[in-house]
């Protein structure tokens, strides 16, 4: 069964128990269901749902379900919670977990949560917290299992028995110096396989190279998809081990990026509730209509400017929308394709002449196709083979013009620090459409006009 057919099925039976009365009908299906999948399930319905729903999810699956869902419905679901509740969902959960529940937490939870550890642990959440949570430090968690590469692996396999459990997702054990610098990793798989009476320094691994503590997030994710990482040593200037940061927290930033790219092309907040009070909804979304108003205005300016050509000419009316349109499509093309680049570290200031050219031209030869097949199309509605020869030339200067927009507007947005996701199909639809209009009405204007 897919995950949305599951979530579909799960939804029916939610109404079905809500619309008979009897809630406590889903206190099994709440049971048997993954922390993320409660998370999901409370994000798919109504506020006015959530709470009955929460209260039925059992108290142990409080915790991992709170570090699933977004921001806005975990703060939600926290404001409804007691104290005592809060604190026992706090327990149990991983100090890089807890890092990132703690910001969200009432001050006098979190005092008692600290006062509830012990002095190691609230030390390791300590050196957690000092770091920017969307750099390596930020995502790594301090249980590391550590050894010295000059002692056998018989050794370090009775090390093992001695601490009688291992942190979750722990693939390797880091091989380290006297003075705590990073070396290596030693595989689980090689400990338990060759013979024990070698030393770690043999056979441990050494070309994973450890991620730097103020490594963005987003440049952890990429080297795991590049090298296939399961787990990965994170160090500080000096090469000192801190800690280390393992798949299920990386995956959790590369779908945060995929969300936040989507929905910032809608000037959307990817944290935003889908079912949000009307009114805040409203509100954020004013302020993204707003915007477009203002670029819309600029536009119909242009097309004012030529109010006489238009009057004379009704053809220029019929057909102006198709160069705009056609100019906005190829360069949110190229708009993605940059953005996706930039994100993934692949386009900079350094490639980007080079891709400008391989756009132009994409956008020459796109130009020229559809140029002659809507010029051929004009000529044939309107019997005027001036018309058709202008809508080809103005849609093949709109592609051009989409080309270079969608390559420079990312990477001017980048300079200047601003997200390129989430203003720069705003900017892109001025220009295009600027340029479509005014380049065909103008051309309209000089050669059709007597």
């Amino acid at each position: 069964m897919t995950d949305q057919k599951a979530l579909e099925e799960r939804l029916e039976k939610l109404d079905s128990a809500v619309a008979s009365g009897r809630m406590r009908r889903l206190k099994p299906m709440l049971a048997s269901m993954h922390p993320a999948e409660t998370a999901l399930l409370l994000e798919s319905i109504p506020r006015d749902k959530r709470e009955v729903v929460w209260n039925l999810v059992p108290e142990a699956d409080h915790g991992e379900t709170l570090l699933h869902v977004n921001d806005e419905v975990r703060a939600e679901l926290i404001d409804a919670l007691e104290h005592d509740t809060l604190l026992a969902a706090t327990e149990g959960l991983a100090i890089d977990d807890l890092a990132d529940l703690i910001e969200d937490l009432p001050e006098q939870v979190t005092r008692e949560m600290l006062r509830a550890m012990d002095i190691e642990n609230r030390e390791r959440l300590k050196v957690v917290l000092s770091y920017d949570p969307a750099s390596a430090g930020g995502l790594m968690n301090n249980d590391t299992v550590t050894v010295r590469p000059d002692v056998s692996l018989d050794v370090v396999s009775r090390y093992l028995k001695q601490r009688a459990s291992l942190p979750e997702d722990t693939e390797a054990l880091f091989v380290v110096s006297r003075y705590g610098r990073y070396l290596g990793m030693l595989p689980l798989s090689k400990l338990v396989t060759l013979d024990p009476e070698r030393d770690v320094s043999e056979i441990m691994d050494t070309d994973i190279d450890a991620l730097a503590v103020d490594m963005p997030a987003s440049q952890v994710a990429k080297r795991f998809q590049d090298l296939d990482l399961i787990s990965a040593p994170v160090v500080n200037a000096d090469g000192i081990l801190l800690g280390r940061i393992t798949i299920d927290d990386v995956v959790d930033v590369i779908r945060d990026e995929a969300e936040h790219s989507i929905m910032s092309l809608a000037g959307l907040d990817e944290e935003e509730d889908v079912f949000a009070p009307i009114t805040r909804s409203a509100r954020r979304r004013a302020v993204w209509l707003g915007a477009n108003l203002a670029t819309a205005f600029l536009a119909s300016q242009v097309v004012g400017l030529f109010s006489e050509a238009l009057s004379q000419v009704v053809a220029l009316a019929v057909l102006m929308p198709i160069v705009a349109s056609m100019g906005g499509i190829g360069g949110s093309q190229t708009l993605t394709l940059m953005i996706r680049g930039l994100s993934l570290g692949q386009i900079g200031f350094a490639n980007a002449r080079a891709l400008l050219a391989k756009e132009l031209a994409v956008a020459l030869i796109n130009g020229i196709l559809w140029g002659v097949v809507v010029g051929g199309i004009a000529l044939v509605w309107f019997g005027n083979f001036t018309l058709g020869l202008i809508m080809a030339a103005a849609l093949v200067l709109n592609q051009l013009n989409a080309a270079i927009t969608g390559v420079a507007v990312p990477l001017a947005m980048k300079k200047m620090g601003i997200d390129p996701a989430l203003a720069g199909s705003v900017v892109l639809t001025t220009f295009t459409d600027v340029v479509g209009f005014g380049t065909f009405l103008g051309l309209g204007t000089l050669f059709l006009m007597h």
